[in-house]
């Protein structure tokens, strides 16, 4: 992963200031702790003026249950801020663990991401929804704001298919991975009140880091501020609509080749 976090695009932030150091330092900071969060896999789409539009994120967060929001963060400087301004609706798709590949390709700059292998149709909403995904939440975005060097979206849920059995694919260390419950037996502890302990194990293609920090990848009821400081993105257009720039991605999500069948 990238040593540094992209910097927007406007003057102001080009030029150095004082407390330049200190944000630098904090940027760092934050870096290398978020390596060490485990954040699920999501596929955000939406329908651009040339065509469909997708880019991998990890920074969904859920937000409120009553009306059912979620948030999500991408930066200023992907090439896919634009059509996110514009939207009025998107479909957030949460992968599972053995989608690493459909997840790097949707990350993977320039990467005409809607051809084969994806499958993919248009609703009759308009949105184009990834056929192979087993849980998905189509929502209408309600607000939006330019949050540091990064876009903050709120959406609410107006349409959703789940699968509860679905074992989630997520992020950890530069590497995909999925969760393995530690069973409440001898030599575990028992269960936390809070529920049983996970943990995240490599899949294939993806490095096979592991973290026992509890709940590792759920989302929980995270703050939509402290998800959008994560800022785990990385945006492109399909070559439909534009393609991707390597400088898009945020401190999640690097694109690169799939790692093939």
């Amino acid at each position: 992963m990238p040593n540094r976090i992209p910097s927007p695009s406007s003057p102001r932030a080009a030029s150095r200031t004082p407390g330049d150091s200190r944000d630098d330092a904090g940027a760092e900071a934050m870096r290398l702790a978020f390596r060490r969060h485990a954040a699920g896999v999501t596929i955000v789409t939406m329908s651009g003026q040339r065509g469909p539009v997708g880019f991998t994120a990890t920074s969904v967060a859920s937000l409120s249950e009553r009306p059912p929001l979620l948030a999500l963060a991408l930066s200023v400087r992907s090439s896919i801020a634009p059509t996110l301004r514009a939207a009025e609706t998107l479909i957030v798709h949460l992968l599972s663990r053995d989608q690493q590949d459909l997840a790097a390709r949707f990350a993977l700059p320039g990467a005409d991401r809607f051809a084969a292998p994806t499958r993919w149709r248009r609703l009759d909403t308009g949105e184009p929804l990834l056929l192979d995904a087993t849980t998905w939440l189509r929502c209408r975005i309600r607000d939006r704001s330019a949050t540091g060097d990064h876009w903050l979206v709120v959406a609410e849920i107006l349409e959703s298919r789940v699968d509860p059995t679905a074992e989630p694919l997520v992020y950890h260390d530069g590497g995909y991975g999925t969760v393995l419950k530690h069973d409440d037996g001898p030599g575990t502890g028992g269960k936390p009140a809070g529920g049983g302990a996970t943990s995240t194990a490599g899949t294939a293609g993806g490095a096979g880091n592991a973290n026992a920090a509890g709940k590792a990848a759920s989302t929980g009821k995270a703050s939509a501020a402290g998800k959008a400081a994560a800022g785990k993105a990385d945006g492109g257009r399909s070559r439909r609509d534009g393609g991707g720039k390597a400088a898009e991605g945020d401190l999640g999500i690097r694109g690169r080749s799939p790692s093939g069948p």
